[in-house]
């Protein structure tokens, strides 16, 4: 399928995906559509077992829409902020792992966006920031909800009240990104690290992901019931019964599930 404001390479078995709405890739309505429904083709491929998500020219993604957003009433921001949460929903709970490759500015809803994906990787010209408050409205695609689980209430508050935006070193350090890369190497870095989860066995991979983002929403005895459950499944797959015999065979696995 092709699309306006993205571009999907298919690199063995990894997706990447390249936002790609010039100059700032500000998130639109149609951008929004348009990202829901690539994942939601991904979800159903049987080539793409990782997603690589990145931005064409300088920004990850600069923001929402300015310029769509600013005659809207109460209930047409509402529609907005309800359908860029559940893109990134969507996001949040494919089955397969995601690493954001942050390649420039991420604000607003660029920073929701990295947030919604599990690993974030960043270029040292990346930037970071809720800066909502400045235009004189709060974050509306999850930044008040998946913020504070990432880097703590406090320094969430701090980010979301001053609209402050920070340096790839700074949200390395306060947890908000795994990893901070020279620019030139930002996708080859993406790309090594998506590889290496692809070699692992994909069953165990996803219940993994299932198990982080079910469990962390709950008490800690409930999630320790949930993992339990999904520990148990993975016995019942081939993938567990072939990497535990190439490790006391002292091979590599062969897993079947790629």
């Amino acid at each position: 399928m092709e699309y306006k404001n993205l571009k999907v390479e298919q690199r063995g078995a990894v997706c990447v995906v390249t936002l790609n709405r010039p100059p700032m890739n500000a998130l639109s309505s149609e951008m929004l559509v348009e990202i829901k429904s690539v994942f939601h083709d991904i979800k159903r491929s049987k080539d793409a077992k990782i997603v690589v998500l990145t931005g064409e020219g300088k920004a990850f993604v600069a923001g929402a829409d300015i310029t769509e957003m600013k005659d809207m009433d109460a209930l047409k921001a509402r529609e907005y902020g309800a359908l860029g949460q559940s893109v990134f929903f969507h996001i949040e709970k494919l089955p397969q792992p995601v690493i954001a490759a942050v390649n420039g500015f991420a604000l607003g809803g660029g920073c929701e966006l990295a947030m919604s994906c599990d690993i974030r990787i960043a270029s040292e010209k990346a930037k970071f920031g809720q800066p909502e408050v400045s235009l004189g409205v709060t974050p509306g695609f999850g930044g008040t909800q998946r913020l504070p689980r990432l880097v703590g209430r406090g320094k969430a508050k701090e980010l979301i009240f001053t609209g402050d935006m920070i340096d790839a070193v700074e949200a390395y350090r306060i947890g908000l990104v795994n990893k901070v890369v020279k620019p030139e190497e930002l996708m080859a870095e993406a790309m090594k690290m998506a590889e290496t989860i692809v070699s692992k066995g994909q069953i165990a991979v996803r219940l993994a992901k299932k198990s982080v983002n079910t469990g962390i929403e709950v008490d800690l005895k409930s999630a320790c019931d949930i993992e339990a459950e999904i520990f148990g499944l993975c016995f019942a797959t081939a993938d567990q019964k072939e990497g535990m015999a190439a490790f006391l065979e002292k091979r590599k696995a062969d897993f079947k599930e790629r």
